[in-house]
């Protein structure tokens, strides 16, 4: 592959004729991780007496530099300029990518020539892996090591995808064939190759995906349900409060008198606020009046109960008046009737 590589530059060398004093484009060169060193050479220049300062540098800093007369200078050990001008890098890594630039010029102290170099190191792939999951019937490449690696899956030849990852997927349709799987960047290349079988395996997987959510639906129906039926359950006892609530304060308010009622009921000394008998009544002692045989047994009044003092002293008021003419009772019953003095 370093071969090819050289190959590369030495085609972009051919092509490019820098006229004298003129500044060419930037000439890409790739190098893998591993090669123990590289040469920058200077396209289409030879050393002459001419020539009298070459100069390399590196982002604008001089790594190397050749005088004529003079011992070549270098920054430190990891740069050698040689006596043709090119520049010689030692234990290539990857913080080595950069630009680097060279700048001649003659005994007159004119610029001869100007060139630039874009160097890139980069790590070489590693071997990719095919691993496949016949429950979910993907197949995944994977390559570990490499700078910008470009996966290509095959399959009998047909290629099937591809991409600039480290990892790429496909979702197998045919569950019993051979693969193979291509890593590569601009420094190496590697494959692999693999057969897969999953005999009846696809299906088991559709299954065992759709109990299982079937199961999770149900789960979550069921856990619906239960907050449903516990929300009702607090607003009916809620509402179960509200109206015991509501019935005690009714009847609270029923057993409490109204207003109407205190005021039509009659004051408890109307007894004594009755007029006074007229003036040609006599005034009668208080005391119980006998009443004839006759109207004593059909006007007898019910018995009550006896008032209280309170009551007796405020219902006792003027006699009732009585008639001037009393009649006579007979002779028997005046007889057999108990005397009022007697009682």
């Amino acid at each position: 592959m370093s071969h090819r590589c050289e190959i590369l530059v030495g085609v972009l060398l051919i092509f490019n004729f820098p006229s004298p004093g003129s500044v060419s484009k930037a000439i890409e060169i790739v190098r893998s991780d591993l090669d123990p060193e590289i040469n920058l050479d200077i396209p289409n220049f030879q050393m002459r007496d001419a020539i009298d300062d070459i100069r390399w540098d590196k982002e604008g800093i001089m790594v190397a530099q050749f005088r004529k007369g003079r011992k070549p200078s270098r920054q430190n050990e990891t740069y050698e300029i040689l006596a043709n001008g090119t520049l010689k890098i030692k234990h290539l890594k990857g913080y080595y990518n950069s630009t680097y630039r060279v700048v001649v010029y003659d005994t007159d102290g004119k610029r001869v020539l100007e060139q630039s170099f874009d160097l890139r190191i980069l790590e070489m792939v590693s071997t990719p892996k095919i691993s496949w999951d016949c429950h979910s019937t993907n197949l995944t490449c994977e390559v570990i090591k490499g700078t910008n690696p470009e996966l290509i899956l095959y399959q009998n030849g047909k290629r099937l995808t591809q991409g600039r990852l480290k990892v790429i997927r496909y979702q197998l349709t045919n569950l019993n064939a051979a693969f193979k799987c291509t890593a590569s960047n601009k420094v190496s290349e590697e494959s692999t190759v693999a057969a897969i079988s999953c005999s009846g395996e696809g299906l088991n997987s559709y299954l065992v995906a759709g109990v299982c959510a079937g199961g999770l639906l149900l789960f979550f129906v069921a856990l619906l349900i239960f907050y449903v039926s516990k929300r009702k359950k607090q607003n009916s006892r809620r509402n179960d409060e509200e109206l015991e609530v509501k019935a005690h304060r009714t009847t609270s308010e029923d057993r409490s008198p109204k207003p109407s009622q205190i005021s039509t009921s009659p004051p408890p000394n109307a007894a004594v606020a009755q007029p006074p008998p007229p003036p040609g009544h006599r005034v009668q002692t208080p005391g119980p009046r006998p009443l004839p045989p006759s109207h004593r047994v059909q006007h007898q009044p019910q018995k009550r109960a006896p008032p209280s003092g309170t009551q007796v002293r405020q219902q006792r008021g003027p006699p009732l008046p009585r008639p001037r003419v009393q009649p006579k009772p007979p002779h028997g019953a005046a007889e057999n009737s108990p005397s009022p003095s007697s009682n």
